[in-house]
């Protein structure tokens, strides 16, 4: 019997939508690897799981005008897709830096770079928060281009165990990085009404933002633990019963999604950590240099053409973009992740 040859043992076979852990969806995980199966779900006009789709890459390397040679920095690394044709521009001359703050996302997306050929002669990633840009040009000296892209990342959004989507249960977590501060869990047993009401008002724009905070507050005092994702979207759900049933479902889904888009930006510190990004731009830029920054809702938006606004005033950016560019009409409607997309850009004086 020791010499019989053993049966071999097939992997388990794959369930298509839905293995019970994420973990245990080795598509998601390694999407690079089944190139066929994210094919047919980019020509539906999706974002196949475990992937993300770079937004405006042609205007924004259009704007950019990397040359070989020059020393960058990609502020908002991600999936690394717009890192990538930026690599391809510096022709293996020069240096680009990446900072992400994702320490499940980041060493991944490192790797896949450096299987593709671009290791720490041509790329250096570091995480941290973009907001320490000046501690990267203490060892960069000025950058000549510099691309930040505030979007979520799709990866992010696709598992569940991040809880940044009601879509699929999880931990009610938020944050880009889970080994820093608090959970959006945690940090709902410690708000007061008036001031959920004001995030979901100032974080989202959120036009039920009153009666969605009371609702919140008073599961929380009834001793309802609000820890994951399921559950606060229920209570968003029975709060908003009085919409007309024609317009309910659209509504819920959209308010869904600015409340758990104002509970990140809380948990994160988003809009203290762009504004502190924004303001040390001018003295990390060569002259010359190039920004462009791609946002993704009106609050950070604003905050970037505020910004770019006041440098321009001050002179120290000689020339800024107009009006807001958006992902082309053919983008849009290939990728529904591209819808809300803006992009702006400076140049240093």
């Amino acid at each position: 019997m020791d010499n019989q040859e053993k049966k071999h043992q097939r992997r388990p076979r794959y369930k298509g939508t839905h293995p019970k852990a994420f973990k245990d969806k080795y598509k998601e995980l390694q999407p690079e690897l089944y190139a066929d199966a994210v094919a047919k779900v980019i020509q539906k006009g999706n974002t196949p799981a475990g992937m993300h789709r770079s937004i405006c890459v042609k205007e924004i390397l259009e704007f950019l005008q990397i040359t070989p040679g020059q020393t960058g920095l990609d502020a908002t690394l991600g999936y690394g897709g717009h890192t990538l044709e930026m690599l391809k521009c510096l022709d293996s001359k020069g240096h680009l830096y990446a900072t992400d703050v994702d320490p499940i996302e980041l060493p991944r997306t490192k790797e896949r770079l450096e299987r593709l050929g671009y290791g720490p002669e041509i790329l250096t990633v570091k995480q941290t928060n973009f907001s320490n840009i000046d501690q990267i040009t203490s060892e960069s000296g000025p950058l000549n281009f510099i691309l930040a892209d505030l979007g979520v990342s799709s990866m992010q959004i696709d598992n569940p165990e991040r809880g940044f989507s009601f879509k699929t249960e999880g931990p009610l977590d938020l944050r880009l990085n889970p080994s820093k501060g608090i959970s959006a869990a945690e940090r709902l047993k410690s708000i007061s009404q008036d001031e959920l009401h004001g995030m979901l008002l100032e974080n989202a724009d959120e036009p039920h933002s009153e009666e969605i905070a009371r609702a919140i507050i008073s599961a929380i005092k009834k001793g309802t633990d609000i820890i994951t994702t399921s559950l606060l979207q229920q209570i968003i759900k029975d709060t908003l019963k009085f919409i007309p049933e024609k317009d309910r479902d659209i509504e819920i889904k959209k308010s869904c999604q600015r409340c758990f888009q104002a509970l990140r930006i809380d948990v994160n510190k988003e809009f203290e950590v762009l504004y502190e990004f924004l303001d040390k731009l001018p003295a990390a830029m060569a002259e010359g240099g190039r920004v462009a920054i791609l946002t993704f809702h009106s609050g950070e938006d604003r905050l970037v053409k505020k910004s770019f606004q006041r440098f321009y005033r001050d002179g120290l950016y000689k020339e800024i973009a107009p009006e807001a560019i958006r992902p082309s009409v053919a983008e849009r409607g290939e990728n529904s992740r591209a819808r809300c997309a803006k992009l702006r850009w400076a140049i240093k004086a």
